[in-house]
């Protein structure tokens, strides 16, 4: 088979390829609930939006900074805790460890909005939020299972507002309510409260129903409502004095029962002082469990997680990338001041054990209790709301996607005018489930793990594309560091165990197996079209470590193959490609391609993703060079010099063999485990291949000359035979095939000399390497005693002296080189006087590696080539009989005539002649010339 179709010649292919430029136009990437109509706006491949195309109004965007951003994030971030678990936690840690505990929450989430910040104002937030900016960061994997974590978070954070808004309810209207008088109550119980919780719960869904434009539009006012009733509550702990026996102790084992009743001090010196350490009691609302510092931060983070609401709207901000920021920041320093003056005045006017056993003591003490029990509602409500409606978004997001393939294609089809019903529906269920816990404490728990989980997330996708330095990360917000990145990311690690171990353990990993299952199974279309940061931090370690490799501290020791194969198509060279792939050991393996051409007008961008293609359906970790040259020849130059970089560089060459025989094509045989139709494009087959009676691509004599300017550039040289016949399954399962052969014996030159020079070892090395992938077979080495012109007449009494000599320095040699082989003698060469005398007459082949300068009168005659060929057809008899059980064959290869000869181009016509003759019907055979040291003997 000729070079050029050989399973790995260096291939020529003249056709230049054609592929225009690729466009692409993206519309948003997600839709909302008023924006599944609006027009595309076009992108260039980075995914950022070239701003001031389009009206925000005409594309669905409506909310400003303060109704988008600042009142969702407010209202999410007072939720239950302001009006009802304030109390709970000064009550048990005291006001020193809260105003601690504020500080490590708020620090932490102050990391987290720089880390938002800086992401949001680096390109254009579509719908989907935090799920839309993580994704787009870091990838696929980590932005899908993040975005599933979230989803969950703000369905438990939805489940935990709808308690804490029941509790509100049944203190208010059930038994012993302060709203309510003798029977006219509401019945009270764990089932009665979740059939209140479901009825709010379904209250809701039917306002997202009609639509989450609603509750943006109100949220202001429900904003105002409740700091209304906060700053209410306020003025009440100014202006109420002490007083006794009002306020209830509900039962532990039957809420709706009253045990006893509690004082208020009012303002008060002494009430301060027992306030500011911490008095840990039992929690009475989950059946007398203990309370202690993680219990108390779960709930107090829980209630604080809302700074995310702002970005899970950026589908209907007008400017997302301005509103973000400045929402998200001033609605974080507004409630973070509310939280320090309701826990300071707290504990300057209530007794400890007054708020540890009655969480919604704000009522009974206020000035007009309706204050109290309108901002509890309104709180909890709107915070559950907020939380449906982003979970809701970030499904759909997740489905338009295709994250999870088509398992979430009703989420797309279930949309109404760009409401996302069936994900809203989804996200109630799941609400549903939750609240079946109960216990308002324990979901805030699970809620504040899940929150800090997305946070680290958050955290960890800006710091590490801060860290790769990327050129186009050039956010508007300039207020961060990696060293704020690097904190709020640590904080939330070590708080999530803070809270609860257990349930943090179990967040990690689902979400290591969901990043495993995304990575296995998801498309990888979306993770060309979003880019990935694994890829910019392996490029910038990559690049760290390769300046740090210096070829010039390599040893013996540690090589390893680092090959080359160059391959004219890939259509005919599957079987070697996947056989190099498991020779190099771990090393360097690039796949060379020499096109014939001018460089004018070749444009390789598409036949570029067509050899990494290839290499996906070879399944080999390999890289790819494509080079255009005038000749084969001097593109082959080209690729032996220029490939790798730094010292990763190219140490062996394999090529193809030069024959006649016409290449298989095995994308299109129906018994090749390497078929497929993928570089079928119509009547147009990519990696064309040559035909029968095509002619070839170049001549035998440059191929030759390839070979010598191969080992004059010092590179180890192997030349494939042969290998369409190798089938690696068969290898594997059959046990008829035992043993991998090496031939040490220089066949063109056979001498009484070391047999085991630097090319026998070689030939040794890559036998072992091979042995390690099919353990079940061995290592035959072959023996072969040859006798020189000195002692031809008297080698019946050299030979059996010079065959223990030489078997005992190979077993040796072996146990030295730590090789286990069977040795097995072969006696032709040695005993058959006739074929010694013809191997002399190959001595002109041998000229140049024993830099012997030929005769003048040393020509390649008739009789002398056809003496040789006999010879080589006894040689290779003598292989073919032991190679029944043989896998593969290590053949040496003698060097190739020298470039200088007169009469070259006879002597390279002969030489490969003879090589065909030699390597003709054996098994899968690589013909093996080292120039390089590659065993070690020591430590």
């Amino acid at each position: 088979m000729a070079l050029a179709e050989q399973e790995t010649a260096p291939i020529a292919n003249s056709r230049n390829g054609r592929s225009g430029s690729v466009f692409r136009s993206f519309g948003s990437l997600f839709g909302s609930q008023n924006n599944s109509d609006r027009p595309q706006t076009p992108q260039d491949g980075d995914g950022y939006v070239e701003f001031g195309m389009q009206d925000p109004e005409r594309n669905g965007r409506t909310l400003g900074t303060f109704a988008g951003v600042f009142s969702p994030v407010a209202l999410s971030m007072f939720s239950a805790l302001v009006f009802i678990r304030v109390g709970y936690i000064v009550g048990n840690a005291g006001l020193y460890i809260t105003l601690l505990q504020f500080l490590i929450a708020y620090g932490i989430l102050l990391f987290t909005v720089a880390s938002v910040c800086a992401i949001s104002t680096n390109g254009a937030i579509e719908g989907g939020g935090v799920y839309f900016m993580i994704s787009r960061t870091l990838g696929l994997e980590f932005g899908g299972s993040i975005g599933t974590l979230f989803f969950f978070a703000n369905v438990v954070g939805s489940a935990m507002a709808i308690s804490g808004c029941t509790e509100g309810i049944m203190d208010n209207f059930g038994p012993g309510g302060h709203f309510v008088s003798g029977d006219h109550t509401l019945l009270d119980g764990r089932w009665w409260r979740f059939l209140t919780s479901s009825l709010l719960n379904t209250l809701q869904l039917l306002v997202c129903l009609v639509g989450a434009a609603l509750f943006a539009k109100t949220s202001v006012i429900i904003l105002a409502t409740v700091t209304v009733s906060l700053f209410a509550t306020y003025i009440s702990f100014l202006a109420v004095g002490p007083t006794n026996n009002t306020i209830p102790v509900p039962d532990q084992n039957n809420l709706s029962k009253t045990l006893s009743f509690l004082n208020y001090t009012g303002l008060n010196a002494n009430t301060l002082r027992d306030n500011l350490g911490s008095h840990y009691g039992v929690d009475y609302t989950s059946n007398g469990k203990p309370v202690d510092f993680s219990t108390t931060f779960g709930v107090l983070f829980s209630g604080v997680t809302g700074i995310m609401a702002g970005a899970n709207m950026s589908g209907e901000l007008k400017n997302p990338s301005k509103s973000i920021p400045w929402g998200t920041l001033s609605a974080v320093a507004f409630t973070f001041v509310s939280y320090i003056i309701l826990s300071f005045l707290m504990s300057c006017t209530t007794p400890y054990y007054t708020m540890q056993n009655n969480y919604l003591f704000l009522l009974p003490v206020n000035l007009w209790p309706p204050f109290t029990a309108i901002g509890i509602l309104t709180a909890t409500f709107s915070t559950s709301l907020s939380n449906l409606i982003g979970s809701s978004r970030i499904l759909e997001a997740l489905s338009k996607d295709q994250v999870f393939g088509s398992l979430l294609n009703f989420v797309i089809h279930g949309t109404w005018k760009g409401n996302p019903i069936a994900a809203v529906v989804v996200s109630w269920c799941l609400v549903e489930c939750i609240l079946l816990i109960g216990s308002f404490n324990i979901i805030a728990q699970i809620n504040s793990v899940l929150f800090m989980l997305s946070y680290l997330a958050t955290n960890l996708a800006c710091l590490g594309i801060e860290l790769t330095g990327a050129p186009n990360f050039r956010p508007l917000f300039k207020y961060f560091t990696w060293h704020t990145c690097l904190v709020g990311l640590l904080g939330t690690l070590i708080m999530m165990f803070v809270i609860n171990p257990i349930y943090a353990s179990i967040c990690i990993i689902l979400c290591l197996i969901l990043v495993i299952a995304l990575h296995l199974f998801s498309p990888a279309t979306q993770a060309a079209q979003w880019g990935s940061i694994s890829q910019a931090l392996m490029f910038h370690q990559v690049r760290k470590y390769l300046l740090m490799l210096d070829p010039r501290k390599d040893h013996v020791k540690f090589w390893r193959p680092q090959i080359l194969l160059l391959v004219s198509s890939p259509r005919s060279c599957c079987p070697l490609v996947d056989f190099v792939n498991d020779l190099k050991k771990s090393g360097l393996y690039i796949i060379g391609h020499v096109k014939l051409g001018d460089f004018k007008g070749v444009e390789d961008a598409e036949e570029n993703q067509q050899w990494w293609t290839f290499l996906d359906h070879m399944r080999v970790k390999a890289f790819t060079e494509v080079t255009l040259s005038r000749s084969i020849r001097e593109g082959v130059q080209h690729l032996i010099r220029l490939s790798g970089i730094g010292a990763m560089k190219p140490n062996t060459i394999i090529l193809g063999f030069y024959d006649n025989e016409a290449p298989r094509d095995f994308f299109q045989n129906g018994s090749s485990p390497y078929k497929t139709d993928d570089f079928n494009n119509g009547e147009i087959q990519n990696f064309p291949i040559r035909r029968d009676g095509d002619p070839k691509q170049f001549q035998v004599q440059e191929y030759v000359q390839i070979l010598c300017d191969t080992l004059r550039m010092k590179k180890n040289l192997c030349l494939c035979r042969n290998f369409q016949r190798l089938d690696k399954n068969f290898i594997s399962m059959s046990n008829h095939v035992k043993f991998i052969d090496v031939w040490p014996i220089n066949v063109f030159n056979p001498t009484s000399g070391d047999p085991f020079d630097m090319v026998s070892l070689f030939m040794m090395q890559l036998a072992v390497i091979m042995l390690a992938k099919w353990k079940h077979l061995r290592v035959r080495i072959f023996l072969c005693e040859a006798s020189d012109e000195r002692t031809v007449d008297t080698f019946e009494t050299q030979a059996p002296q010079m065959e223990i000599f030489s078997k005992v320095k190979l077993e040796q040699s072996l146990k030295e080189l730590r090789i286990t082989a069977d040795i097995v003698e072969i006696q032709e060469w040695s005993r058959d006087t006739d074929f010694s005398r013809h191997a002399r007459t190959l001595k002109q082949f041998t000229a140049q590696a024993d830099n012997v300068l030929l005769e003048d009168d040393d020509e390649v005659g008739e009789e002398t080539m056809n003496r040789s060929l006999l010879y080589m057809q006894r040689a290779n008899q003598i292989i073919r009989e032991r190679s029944d059980q043989t896998a593969l064959s290590f053949i040496y290869l003698a060097a190739p005539p020298k470039l200088a000869t007169p009469d070259f181009a006879q002597r390279s016509a002969s030489y490969m002649e003879l090589l065909t003759e030699l390597t003709a019907e054996l098994p899968p055979t690589i013909l093996v010339h080292g120039v390089s040291t590659v065993t070690s003997t020591t430590l």
